[in-house]
């Protein structure tokens, strides 16, 4: 838990090492951004732009994507932190704090003379190591009803019980199925609205209102047609309708577009959701026959609201098919209908799968932002809780795995067990901020942590932040999701070692003569900047 050793710059210092201070203290600065946050006890930070507008948030990945970061090394380890929340949701905050620490420790065995190579390899096997004992001491889930996914939701939720009710609940509605698609990501189904009443339910808002008001504001037992295309006739060049055999066909272009129009109200299609534009004539045709248009309809919303009718995409081209070819592209939905209020419309009891929405309400245009985020945290921890099961939280689970790993360092080769000590110092950082931030001595309780653990042989004992007695985390319900662990620990593996291997750091040079330089084949390319 040591910080990165200070070493004179002058010609004595070995280039390599100042490549690796350089790097290591601009990682620290991203971790030292994000720490203040973590845990219970954990504060806000501010993010204010040269606007003045301002977000105030406690959510790892919001501030480390929005703040403003010139260093490369700085900029890999947001990188990473983007493709831990890509691919759980959660736990960016631990992934950057332990792979600060890991890199601080790695570059202080560097400094003592142990080759860089052998810190790398031993930090290789400690990760997977604790990878392995993360996997072994993972609780299963029984089932959408163990209430260790709502403790998953209130832990991951920071103590906000609306949230945690509306997710969990939201996971029951979508089922087990769902949740396992490897592609279904629960955090999408999360929208927040300013004066909005928490809400979860079974289908999608499409964030559009109805094309005109003569329009019916509610259909019922829908028949939706989802046009991912403009509902326009097909264009000609100016060039062609300048012509006399252009203009014939641009009027048999019309003259198709408003019987495949008639076609659609035939076939008792009464909600269209379209990608782009409307035609003027669509719209009057529509509007006359009772039809439901939206216009405009985010491809995101296209897709979510296609899976949950059960509709088919199609393009503009394709309403030249027969009427029964159309028909199989046509989803259903029980209830359709515009709320006014909030501008949006929505598409309940689809026909194809089952699609719950969140909806988090907020008072004010400040708060709304953070508490969808809060709610899509809480989300995406329940999904993956439920995948691969829990592990004790506040700091337990790392500093056993870390005392199980000081264990087994000797199954490491030579001069890589120090390696090893720089993932076994790393894990012990969650707990050591989290009580740090909760106002107790760090160093304190991790000793009466690691003592506890090991006289009363309980991996899940940490820090009550609250008394600063040492409790059950399981007991007290302080859970989280293995998957989160493992990839933040993965995560800082990897940054560290990324890092640890930069020999060398060299600017390169402006390239806008690159292809002059090229052809005369004397221009350097690069030129070195420390």
């Amino acid at each position: 838990m040591s910080n990165v050793k200070q070493v004179s710059s002058g010609s004595e210092v070995d280039e390599r090492l100042a490549a690796l201070l350089t790097n290591a203290n601009a990682v620290r600065a991203i971790a030292s951004a994000v720490e203040g946050t973590i845990g219970p006890k954990g504060l806000d930070t501010m993010l204010v732009d040269r606007f003045g507008e301002v977000v105030i948030t406690n959510d790892g990945i919001t501030i480390l994507t929005r703040m403003e970061v010139n260093h490369p090394a700085a900029r890999m380890v947001i990188n990473t932190a983007k493709a831990q929340e890509e691919e759980v949701g959660d736990g960016t905050t631990t992934a950057t704090i332990m792979a600060g620490a890991l890199l601080g420790e790695g570059v202080n065995q560097v400094a003592r003379g142990v080759p860089v190579t052998r810190v790398i390899e031993g930090i290789r096997y400690g990760v997977r190591l604790a990878i392995d004992l993360i996997k072994e001491k993972a609780i299963k889930v029984a089932g959408l009803d163990d209430q260790l996914l709502r403790r998953v939701a209130l832990i991951a939720g920071r103590e906000h019980e609306d949230i945690a009710d509306l997710v969990v609940g939201a996971a029951r509605m979508i089922g087990p199925e769902k949740l396992l698609e490897a592609h279904f990501k629960l955090a999408d189904t999360v929208i927040s609205e300013e004066g909005a009443e928490n809400e979860v339910f079974l289908g999608v808002i499409v964030d559009k209102e109805r094309l005109n008001k003569q329009m019916p504001r509610e259909v019922r037992e829908a028949r939706v047609l989802i046009i991912d295309d403009a509902l326009e006739p097909e264009e000609l060049e100016d060039e062609a309708l300048s012509t006399e055999a252009g203009f014939a066909r641009y009027m048999e272009l019309q003259e198709e577009f408003k019987k495949n129009l008639r076609k659609l109200v035939e076939l008792g299609v009464n909600v269209v959701l379209v990608d782009r534009g409307v035609d003027d004539l669509a719209e009057e045709v529509l509007t006359d026959a009772g039809v439901l248009v939206l216009s405009r309809v985010s491809s995101r919303e296209l897709r979510k609201a296609a899976e949950h009718t059960g509709a088919r995409t199609i393009k503009r081209t394709a309403l030249r098919k027969e009427p029964d070819d159309i028909a199989r592209y046509l989803g259903r939905a029980e209830r359709v209908y515009e709320d006014e209020k909030l501008e949006q419309t929505r598409l309940v009891g689809g026909g194809g799968k089952p699609m719950a929405t969140i909806l988090v309400g907020a008072a004010t245009e400040e708060v709304v932002g953070e508490r969808e985020r809060i709610a899509k945290d809480a989300a995406s921890a329940v999904q993956v809780a439920f995948r691969a099961g829990v592990v004790p939280g506040g700091g337990a689970i790392e500093l056993a795995v870390g005392r199980e790993l000081a264990k087994r360092r000797d199954g490491a080769k030579g001069m890589s067990v120090y390696g090893v000590d720089c993932v076994v110092e790393a894990l012990k950082k969650p707990l050591a901020q989290i009580v740090g931030n909760a106002g107790f001595n760090p160093l304190e309780k991790v000793g009466d942590v690691i003592a506890a653990q090991t006289r009363r042989k309980r991996d899940s004992l940490a820090v009550n932040c609250d008394s600063g007695d040492i409790a059950d985390m399981l007991e007290l319900g302080v859970v989280d999701p293995a998957l989160v662990k493992i990839h933040a620990l993965r995560a800082a593996g990897e940054i560290a070692e990324a890092i640890l291997r930069i020999d060398t750091i060299i600017k390169m040079k402006e390239q806008k003569d690159q292809a002059a330089a090229g052809s005369s084949g004397t221009s350097e390319d690069f030129s070195k900047s420390f």
